[in-house]
């Protein structure tokens, strides 16, 4: 090895010693399993972002790489250095070494090793397997608590009787425990299953489950999402939550929709060739204005027209309950291409209800 490491040395390096390199360039995150999750690469809060902990040194799945699932930015942990020196490699590369002077040999490999990774998309695929259809299930109870019956047949959604629930390592020391749980199909643009969300429920379908985290995904979400088909083509709807989508769906029920559950996610959407119109149905809060904003970008870039659909309150889903679909109906169409609010909005079952 030269006097003075190359970059690749350094990213070699900085792996042998991750778990040391997150606790002090991304301390605000926390390890779950075999990853450190973190806002981003300039240490915010947040989790869309995952460093692989445990792996070879090089090539696939190696520790030390990340992906950043709100802006599909990837690299190693020089990267992060990196950027985080405002794209100084100079700089960079003297914080790499002075860190690497100061931290400790890397940990021994554990007396009793990890257990092999988990194909987490085949366990999704074997998730929805077990899943049941949604009628006459405390999820269709659930989804006409949110003013969504329409949605009950949907073939995105399935039904899970008693869901596993393991406490996260943000929550305190507990049991797992087992809760009803609608479960929402994730696909890519093949229509290929890559993971599974699961919303945990209380026992009459009324309400969420009171558990910490009442929403989490199984599998590969990264660019993909919860797609209900329409028959409109080049036209789409893209929001975070299940609830969110078939809310506007309910006035829209023509044009295909899609749920990347989370903002983060909608952020790194995959946007299907021939699309020319896309309209995000953004939450109001900073995580959903910000994956707003990026997909919006992202789109334009390509050559797509892009509407963003405002809710009066937090949600689409907060306006359909509040509102009704009559309202929630007048409330889109002037956020609409008059075009579309002619051929597609259903005033007249919306009128109806």
């Amino acid at each position: 090895m030269p006097i003075h490491p190359t970059a690749a040395d350094l990213s070699r390096q900085l792996a042998d010693n991750v778990e040391a390199f997150c606790l002090r360039y991304l301390s605000n995150g926390y390890r779950s399993g075999r990853w450190w999750c973190v806002g981003d690469v300039f240490n915010s809060d947040g989790g869309s972002m995952y460093v692989r902990l445990t792996g070879p040194s090089t090539g696939k799945g190696a520790r030390g790489k990340w992906t950043d699932a709100a802006t599909g930015e990837h690299g190693d942990l020089l990267d992060v250095i990196r950027m985080q020196q405002g794209e100084d490699w100079k700089a960079a590369v003297a914080e790499a070494r002075a860190f690497l002077s100061l931290t400790q040999p890397p940990v021994p490999e554990r007396a009793r090793p990890l257990p092999e990774a988990r194909d987490t998309v085949e366990s999704a695929r074997r998730m929805l397997r077990y899943g049941r259809p949604v009628p006459g299930t405390v999820a269709a109870a659930y989804l006409r608590s949110r003013g969504l019956e329409h949605a009950i047949d949907q073939p995105a959604l399935r039904f899970h009787p008693r869901c596993l629930y393991r406490p996260s390592a943000k929550e305190p020391a507990g049991p797992d425990t087992h809760h009803p749980a609608m479960l929402a199909s994730v696909t890519d643009l093949s229509g290929a299953v890559t993971a599974v969300g699961r919303t945990w429920l209380s026992p009459d379908g009324h309400d969420k489950a009171a558990v910490h985290d009442q929403r989490r995904t199984l599998g590969n979400q990264l660019g993909h999402g919860v797609r209900f088909p329409g028959t409109v083509p080049e036209v789409m709807v893209a929001g975070e939550g299940v609830e969110t989508v078939l809310s506007v769906q309910r006035v829209l029920p023509a044009v295909p929709h899609v749920a990347a559950l989370s903002g983060a996610h909608l952020a790194a959407l995959i946007l299907p060739p021939g699309l020319r119109h896309l309209y995000i149905a953004r939450d109001a809060d900073p995580a959903g204005e910000r994956g707003a904003a990026i997909l919006r970008q992202r789109a334009e870039a390509a050559g797509i027209l892009v509407g963003v659909l405002d809710p009066r309150e937090d949600d689409f889903n907060r306006d359909l309950c509040h509102l009704g679909p009559r309202d929630l109906a007048l409330l889109l169409a002037p956020q609409l291409d008059p075009n579309h609010a002619v051929a597609f909005l259903q005033f007249e079952e919306a009128l109806a209800a």
